[in-house]
């Protein structure tokens, strides 16, 4: 698809003239600072804050770091598809629409494999990460209180997890047994879920933790915050971490 084509297809589905070039600028550099986006954009830093906080607002980038080197990362194209979701439910077409253009983003999309930490605010960005562990290639590990989750985000979690066992993606969750935990692990069969419920007096934990493929995903409630941290190296450590927890997990398990 040539670049004329593009600018056009991703116009179709909902993006500004100045959107378009940014995102095409940023899928193409893979992740950058301001300067080198708007550079390489031909538009000067004050459009490019607020084009790129737009994209932001829309899921397709997202920031890691803070300023003086605050940088933006090209999400999977794919976050097209679930932005269009959100925004345009009804519209099938432009959604079948912009699904048939994520091959021709992904041939543009830099993705270097270098490590990566993203953070996303707000009960908008808490959804975010979440979605993002519905592109898993394997069964999550997580560990999980689930009254802080679902006050945290109501209403998102019972299609959330119809949508992943839907997907075929399988869990592992290490969780406190309050009441809500163990109401939960009695859908652990209809969700795909295996359950190892742990002493809340002495191991209730706040944030959420997701492991997966080679990303590690936190969501802390108290703060509003989620973080993707994206390091094979990072992810194998915390793999073995957890398999020493979930065996000791099991074993509390069993005793409860």
């Amino acid at each position: 698809m040539k670049n004329e084509q593009m600018t056009s297809a991703l116009k179709n589905v909902g993006l500004s003239d100045r959107e378009v070039g940014v995102y095409l600028t940023l899928l193409s550099l893979g992740n950058g600072t301001v300067s080198q986006i708007t550079r390489k954009a031909g538009i000067n830093r004050t459009t490019g804050y607020d084009i790129l906080d737009s994209l932001l607002s829309k899921g397709l980038i997202s920031m890691s770091g803070k300023e003086p080197k605050q940088e933006y990362i090209a999400e999977p194209p794919e976050k097209i598809t679930a932005y269009l979701k959100q925004e345009i439910e009804k519209d099938k077409e432009r959604l079948l629409f912009a699904e048939k253009l994520v091959p021709e983003l992904e041939t543009l999309h830099n993705v270097t494999g270098r490590p990566s930490v993203r953070f996303y605010e707000d009960t908008e960005g808490l959804k975010q990460v979440y979605e993002d562990t519905l592109t898993s290639h394997e069964p999550i590990r997580a560990y999980a209180t689930v009254e802080d989750m679902h006050k945290g985000l109501p209403n998102y979690f019972p299609e959330y997890y119809k949508r992943r066992a839907k997907k075929g993606i399988a869990i592992r969750a290490i969780v406190p047994n309050t009441e809500t935990g163990k109401e939960r692990a009695l859908q652990d069969a209809k969700e795909k879920r295996e359950t190892a419920l742990v002493p809340a007096e002495a191991y209730y934990f706040h944030p959420e933790i997701n492991i997966y493929d080679n990303k590690v995903m936190i969501a802390s409630w108290r703060e509003k915050l989620g973080i993707i941290i994206e390091s094979a190296e990072i992810a194998d450590a915390m793999k073995k971490i957890y398999e020493l927890a979930w065996a000791e997990a099991k074993r509390l398990d069993k005793n409860i």
